[in-house]
């Protein structure tokens, strides 16, 4: 039976949802002396970094600037984590930018379980310390609100028992912007119209229910000679025929539109083929066109020859984007039925890989392709969970809109220059194809920065977004969803808490008052956190 705590668990600042974002905001906070609870869906710490299986997005400055002190500990700690102990080559060893797997994505491409033993040692003497509690496979089921102020949040545990957590700042790391709609927070989904935000890449009328597609990933290796093939799905007839809307042929294929330029462009596919040095530079080249390699995560070309017998690739490829419907604004048994199927679509395309996908001998299907669940953390092979692209958002103070960083509005002039600064981030506005039918949205943007403005909602006082739920659009959620900018939102909105609480005033005063923003500003620089940019070029 299903119960809450009569007296909720007292705390100065909860985080809800422990993907990146959340770890991020924890962390700032307890380094300033302040004692988290922290809730989590899932057994693992990270969010799209580990549970959902994906390598990180960055931009091509990442080795020298445009990220937080911390964010660069986190890379920094994963390339030790196989430096301690993998056996790796002299030359891997060597390497000060170290990319355990020579993905194409990131100039850090590694397995997902790495980066969760990474984070669990970064907040392992928080934990010991008994400053950090961290309550796993937690989800939020309700929110008492008082006026403008939250006061509690329940969340239940995997046997139906709930625990209500009382705070004074609580922050929402969800995936999805879960406690908007608990706590009756200003929110918005899905596109707004070109009329709202004089977007134009925006459509005429809002699609409150068009949102990005989401994806569940998964991890193989190739051993050649054996036969790993798995059952057949029982979907597979129907995703083996299924075409979406402005898509040149089904889904299970190695073609797809080439999401710059829309052109038709078939992918090559050959497990372990040699693909020689590989410096990641999206800038230059999205690196999708190899896709062993797109996002291959342990390379045997950095370890003592013959120690592994094959590399671990993940595949999140357009190929699994799920397009059939989004998993807001739906009943809870069309969302269990969306989430099904998205995992079907993965299966159908692993099965479509072994049995049918095309080798240059001539012949049909790699049998040997074999699920890794061990680099995901599950006995399915699949990820812990599906790979989000698109949150609610509040309605905030400060809405960062494609005008704001377009390159073809914005020019050489590069982005906005907010005066709230508080971060920094880059990547195009890349848009997956949506439940709504739309093909790939890719616009060029210039750096930009992240304004104190877009984690402020317009009237709750002490709820704090630190994920992809701050006051972008659908547009321009696409270049705010990444890895390094995530992190740093969490680390802000954690940072902000703490600091709210030492001062004895409210975030709005923070960002109204000019001499408390700037104060509250450098104290963000003075924790490793850039605000600016230096004079960089746009992709």
């Amino acid at each position: 039976m299903s119960s809450h705590t009569a007296h909720p668990t007292p705390t100065g600042i909860l985080v809800v949802g422990g993907g990146l974002g959340g770890v991020a905001a924890a962390l700032a906070a307890l380094a300033r002396g302040h004692s988290v609870v922290l809730t989590e869906e899932t057994d693992w710490l990270g969010g799209q970094l580990t549970s959902q299986g994906v390598p990180p997005d960055e931009h091509p400055w990442i080795e020298q600037f445009g990220c937080t002190r911390t964010y660069r500990a986190l890379r920094d700690a994963i390339r030790d984590y196989y430096r301690t102990w993998y056996p790796l080559t002299d030359e891997a060893r060597g390497r000060r930018d170290l990319n355990p797997g020579e993905g194409r994505v990131s100039r850090l491409c590694h397995e997902p379980r790495v980066a969760a033993a990474v984070l669990d040692a970064m907040v392992a003497p928080y934990v010991a310390a008994g400053r950090l509690r961290v309550l796993y496979r937690h989800r939020p089921v309700a929110v008492a609100v008082d006026g403008d102020l939250v006061r509690s949040v329940v969340v239940e545990g995997p046997d139906g028992e709930r625990a209500e957590v009382a705070a004074r700042y609580v922050l929402d790391a969800t995936e999805l912007g879960d406690l908007l709609p608990l706590a009756g927070a200003e929110h918005v989904t899905g596109f707004e119209s070109r009329h709202d935000t004089g977007e134009p890449s925006a459509p005429e009328e809002a699609q409150p229910d068009n949102m990005q597609a989401f994806s569940w990933v998964f991890a193989v290796e190739h051993r050649a000679g054996e036969d790993h093939t798995v059952d057949r799905p029982a979907d597979y007839e129907a995703w083996a025929a299924y075409q979406p809307p402005q898509w040149p042929n089904p889904l299970l294929s190695l073609t797809a539109p080439d999401p710059r330029t829309l052109e038709t462009s078939t992918r090559d596919f050959i497990p372990n083929a040699e693909s020689g040095p590989v410096v990641a530079d999206q800038s230059k080249d999205p690196g999708d066109k190899e896709l062993w390699a797109f996002r291959r995560v342990l390379s045997r070309a950095v370890l003592r020859p013959g120690f592994a017998l094959s590399d671990v690739t993940i595949v999140n490829w357009p190929m699994i984007d799920y397009l059939p419907g989004p998993l807001i604004g739906v009943s809870e048994e069309e969302r269990t039925r969306h989430l099904a199927g998205a995992r079907e679509l993965s299966l159908s395309m692993l099965y479509w890989l072994q049995t049918e996908a095309p080798r240059p001998d001539g012949g049909t299907g790699w049998p040997g392709l074999r699920l890794r669940g061990d680099v995901m953390g599950t006995a399915d092979g699949l990820a812990k969970a599906p790979y989000i692209r698109e949150s609610r958002r509040i309605l905030a103070r400060r809405r960062v809109v494609e005008q704001d960083l377009s390159f073809a509005v914005r020019g050489e002039a590069g982005a906005v220059a907010y005066p709230d600064s508080v971060g920094v981030g880059m990547y195009r506005i890349d848009l997956h194809p949506s439940t709504g039918g739309d093909t790939y949205i890719d616009v060029a943007s210039c750096p930009f920065q992240i304004p104190l403005g877009a984690l402020l909602p317009v009237r709750l006082r002490n709820l704090l977004p630190a994920g992809k739920n701050i006051g972008t659009t659908h547009i321009t959620n696409g270049c705010y969803r990444l890895h390094p900018v995530e992190w740093n939102v969490g680390e802000v909105a954690g940072s902000l808490a703490a600091h709210c609480l030492e001062e004895g005033v409210e975030p709005g005063q923070v960002h109204e008052d000019a001499e408390r923003r700037s104060g509250f500003q450098e104290e963000l620089v003075r924790a490793g956190v850039e605000l600016a940019w230096p004079r960089v070029g746009a992709y």
